[in-house]
């Protein structure tokens, strides 16, 4: 794995003759262990690689595009995924595609600051919604930086910019990424600083449902997306800025249904495979809770992201002897689909990726280290 992502030994690949093959391979791996889930991107460049001639030359919807469930790349983001066949596949046979991530379905919200030169616009598009008097000297305001610097101030809050708490990624072109988790059931749109519609800031991007980021350690012909400081997870969103966010209407029109039910198939799997210890029972049930509130609502829960940390967590308990694989299968397999029934593929891969890390790593109890 890149030197820049500052990941552990476990993390990381040998470097090599075919280099160029352990480096995409590995940005894609490492961020669908997270439950990112990844596509290609077009060699050198920022957005995705063509679609296939078919999808070129026939107008279709990407969720009725027979190449998705075939396993190719057509159509972005969309076909973004966790299975690690289709990611070694894909990387492996075209090593030189950069990394993408999509950022709805991994719960992320990044906060894309740009350092272009360009001539601000007129004052009431600066920081849509506040409004910038006449006689407020705005000399030396130049780019996204400046304009959520100033965004923050009024607010009583540090800028984003310099969040060490959270992942923080160098563009080739000066800007910044700053990547964020969405910690409820809301459901954030993207947006562009200079819309005249939906916009956080001047020269300030939203990138969330709807959208894609560029994995730290992808080069582009302009140079490597880079990961600064220590941290290399995502913190939850700020409450301040979910609340700017949500004031710029980066929230779509409230659809989301009252709660339904959750039947309880899910608390039986948990007595299952607990096996009769209430120690055992207990943490499965801290563990399984965050993914069975996802059933509470239909969709903005973060629930790929909250399925595979339960699966790395049971992962480890499986290495630590707490129960079998599978066990902890059936028991997020059943909480799962409980949540979101339908999505059985997408389950799948997202327990078996997060298992297969979560093996790794070891949990135990108390009274249960051999």
């Amino acid at each position: 794995m890149p030197a820049e992502l500052g990941l552990s030994t476990s993390d990381s690949c040998s470097r090599r003759s075919t280099g160029s093959i352990a480096n995409s391979l590995a940005i894609a791996s490492w961020c669908a262990r997270r439950g990112w889930p990844v596509h290609p991107l077009a060699v050198g460049r920022k957005t995705p690689p063509a679609n296939c001639t078919a999808c070129r030359e026939t107008r279709h919807l990407p969720a009725q595009c027979p190449c998705l469930p075939a396993g190719r790349w057509c159509h972005g983001f969309h076909a973004a995924t966790l299975d690690h066949r289709r990611i070694s596949e894909w990387w492996g046979s075209r090593p030189d595609f950069g990394v993408g991530v999509a950022c709805g379905p991994a719960g992320l919200v990044v906060i894309d600051i740009d350092a272009h030169q360009a001539q601000p616009p007129s004052r009431d598009r600066i920081l849509p919604g506040i409004p910038i008097a006449d006689h407020v000297d705005l000399t030396g305001l130049a780019n996204g930086f400046h304009t959520l610097a100033v965004l923050a101030a009024l607010r009583g809050q540090p800028s984003p910019a310099d969040d060490q708490s959270t992942l923080r990624v160098r563009t080739p072109s000066g800007g910044l990424h700053v990547w964020y988790r969405a910690s409820d059931n809301r459901r954030w749109q993207c947006s562009s600083g200079s819309s005249t519609g939906r916009a956080l800031a001047w020269q300030v991007d939203v990138r969330a449902h709807g959208g894609y980021i560029i994995a730290p350690g992808t080069t582009t012909e302009h140079g490597t997306y880079t990961a600064i400081g220590e941290v290399r997870e995502p913190a939850a969103l700020p409450a301040w800025l979910a609340q700017e966010l949500e004031r710029t209407g980066h929230l779509p029109a409230s659809t989301i249904p009252a709660p339904r039910p959750v039947p309880p198939r899910a608390q039986q799997a948990v007595l299952a495979a607990g096996g009769g210890s209430a120690r055992t029972q207990h943490l499965l049930t801290a563990v399984l809770a965050p993914v069975e509130a996802c059933g509470q609502v239909s969709e903005g829960a973060g629930f790929s992201d909250a399925l595979n940390r339960a699966a790395y967590t049971l992962g480890g308990l499986v290495a630590g002897g707490r129960l079998s694989q599978e066990e902890a299968t059936r028991v997020l397999t059943d909480t799962a689909v409980t949540a979101r029934p339908g999505q059985e593929r997408r389950i799948e891969q997202i327990i078996r990726s997060g298992l297969a890390a979560g093996l790794k790593h070891p949990l135990y109890t108390s009274g249960s280290r051999p």
